[in-house]
């Protein structure tokens, strides 16, 4: 059976009418979708801020981590002045030297010096594989900054809270004490100690 009423024939009004209906209404899209879009860009800007603010407070703690470990091992060493069975009169700490003539700059956590021999201490809250390569680095930089100490015995050590899987080895095999500490007091590993 054939339904018997018939469509409507379009007119010119009736077009214009539906296509004023749709701009509408792609207009309408246009407008959500730029109100999406300024919202999504604001959280992102957001988000954003939340995210450096988060690395600037883990970086904080980073660095009062090492602050930490470099306090406890200037004052155990203070307290001692000890180092591979020999005394030492003079500790320096946060010494750096930079040459522009000889193109070299150096920077050192913990100096021990006495008549004879000089130690270069590396401070570390976590010690790392790289911070070894980057310890024995500072042995020959130390010599041409301070030609004075050039005929010193120079030993080097790597002192921190905590050394990642293999550094402690790392340093036992490069010739390098490894200082820790243990309990409430610090101990030096250094039966394997080598001139530099």
């Amino acid at each position: 059976m054939r339904s018997t009423n018939p469509l409507p024939k379009a007119t010119f009004e009736s077009t214009w009418a539906l296509i004023q209906e749709n701009i509408k209404a792609i207009k309408a899209m246009q407008e959500r979708d730029e109100k999406e879009s300024i919202a999504l860009k604001e959280w992102q800007e957001q988000s954003d801020k939340s995210i450096k603010a988060m690395q600037q407070e883990i970086g904080g703690v980073s660095n009062s981590n090492g602050k930490v470990a470099e306090t406890y091992f200037v004052n155990s060493f203070m307290n001692s002045m000890q180092f591979a069975g020999q005394e030492y009169d003079e500790i320096d700490h946060h010494l750096r030297r930079k040459s522009k003539k000889l193109n070299l700059q150096g920077e050192y956590d913990l100096l021990l010096l006495n008549g004879k021999s000089v130690v270069i201490i590396e401070i570390k809250y976590n010690a790392r594989e790289k911070d070894v390569v980057k310890l024995l680095k500072k042995a020959p930089v130390f010599k041409q900054l301070f030609p004075q100490y050039a005929n010193f015995d120079l030993y080097l050590g790597l002192a921190a809270f905590h050394f990642e899987e293999n550094t402690e080895n790392d340093s036992i095999e490069q010739g390098i004490a490894v200082i820790k500490q243990v309990g409430e007091n610090m101990v030096i590993y250094d039966e394997h100690l080598k001139v530099f």
